[in-house]
């Protein structure tokens, strides 16, 4: 198997000769036999081993035998002990999510901090069909079923075109040491019933299942790369250009296509939606129909479907809890929701922008006041006679539903100054009585 797993690091991730890697060490057979064929190939190489402190004295003992390993072949080791019953908790994780989380977390800060190129985790053919299967039972897209990837950013899994099979085989032909986890008995998790339970009837049934599972891998991910393909050239015409604060969608451009819903899915899953038979409802859905995901919010706006992060802005208005805040008459510069307001004496008007007014300083009554627009809200639009309410407004100017909710006023005396960014109320203008013009700008 040296020599196998040799050739296929030359021919296939031939980087890692010239690469500083860190090895992910459990004490187990696979990632002990990865150890093991790393350094004979001479590969620039250190360990580190996660004690996640859930078996007590058998945790200890991995840790222990870790550390002798990397004694034996003068390697250096990194150890990290970790409270995960704990942490789960905490975040309400399964103890499964939780200790892949601090593994993975603690794995990417050693090799950012000490300048690791590459981290090495020891999956292997087995742990493939296993992780296929898992999510076949729970229900997945193509993207579900295409295996683990052996390069994923810096992670690289080197052992998995090798079955657990042959890993034993090189282990006892070598005479190597590893640690044997009693969890991995227990039939409590759905990995280890496949593992027990349904994988040797496959192998029994048919010896070849780990290299037809290969074939079926690398079927599925060609096909994968057409419908990734597909969904760029549709995601080009559809989107719309990010005012950083939404992405729009046109709605035809899903329409025009043979399935709407198998593109739906694929520009969509990745933000958490589950709720399909509703999002291709929203095609035809009247203006204002949501539909959630956990982070995530998509909007049917006329012709568009909008999609916007649920915690977009929380930083600003963690800020800032309160619903509205006050100017004084002598704050020249202010930070709000919506931006930064600077107050200056003016000579003229000059310029036409959306984010800038000219005011009547005379006819505000400080303290100004700065909050959300609310139902019942009126001004009087400036050059136009009569008074409007904000949500015909709204109407008229064709803002979707998240426009509205992004809006702000600049209040005086509960008269409308502004709804900033949009539009100057008539009242405070500027008139040829005007002796004070104060400019409000908005950045």
């Amino acid at each position: 198997m040296q020599d196998i797993f040799s050739n296929h690091i030359a021919k296939n991730l031939s980087f890692l000769k010239e690469s500083k890697l860190l090895i992910a060490v459990s004490g187990g057979l696979d990632s002990v036999v990865l150890t093991h064929l790393c350094h004979q190939l001479n590969l620039n190489m250190s360990l580190a081993h996660c004690n996640f402190n859930l078996r007590g004295n058998e945790s200890d003992g991995d840790e222990e035998f870790v550390l002798e390993l990397a004694e034996n072949l003068e390697l250096e080791v990194f150890i990290e002990s970790f409270s995960t019953e704990e942490f789960a908790k905490q975040h309400k994780l399964s103890t499964q999510v939780a200790a892949r989380e601090l593994r993975y977390n603690w794995f990417f800060d050693v090799a950012e901090s000490l300048n690791f190129d590459y981290i090495l985790t020891a999956h292997h053919a087995d742990d493939n069909l296993e992780t296929f299967l898992i999510n076949l039972t729970r229900g997945t897209g193509l993207s579900g079923l295409t295996g683990i990837p052996e390069i994923n950013d810096n992670i690289v899994r080197p052992l998995l075109p090798f079955s657990r099979e042959e890993l034993v085989g090189y282990a006892k032909s070598n005479t190597l040491k590893w640690r044997e986890d009693s969890s991995n008995a227990s039939d409590k998790y759905l990995r280890n019933k496949l593992r027990h339970h349904v994988i040797p009837v496959l192998k029994e049934t048919n010896p070849n299942v780990l290299q037809n599972f290969k074939t079926t891998l690398d079927n599925l991910n060609d096909t994968a790369d057409i419908v990734a393909e597909s969904l760029i050239v549709l995601s080009e015409k559809a989107i719309e250009p990010f005012d950083g604060q939404q992405l729009k969608f046109k709605i035809s451009e899903f329409k025009n296509v043979k399935n709407p819903r198998a593109y739906l899915y694929g520009i969509f899953h990745s933000y958490g939606f589950t709720q399909w038979d509703d999002i291709v409802n929203l095609l035809d859905a009247q203006s204002g129909k949501q539909v959630f995901s956990n982070e995530y919010r998509l909007v049917k706006d006329r012709e568009h479907l909008i999609l916007t992060d649920l915690n977009a802005g929380d930083e600003c208005h963690s800020e800032r809890s309160e619903e509205s805040l006050k100017i004084k008459a002598t704050d020249k510069k202010i930070k709000t929701p919506a931006g930064i307001l600077f107050f200056d004496e003016a000579d003229a008007i000059f310029g036409k922008r959306t984010n800038v007014i000219f005011v009547d300083r005379d006819q505000l009554k400080f303290p100004l006041e700065i909050r959300k627009w609310k139902e019942g809200d009126v001004f009087y639009p400036l050059g136009m006679r009569g008074k409007k309410k904000l949500s015909k407004y709204f109407k008229d100017e064709k803002m979707s539903l998240i426009d509205k909710e992004n809006v702000w006023l600049l209040i005086s005396e509960e008269k409308v100054v502004w709804v900033l960014n949009r539009r100057a109320d008539e009242r405070f203008k500027i008139t040829d009585k005007t002796t004070n013009i104060l400019k409000i700008e908005l950045n």
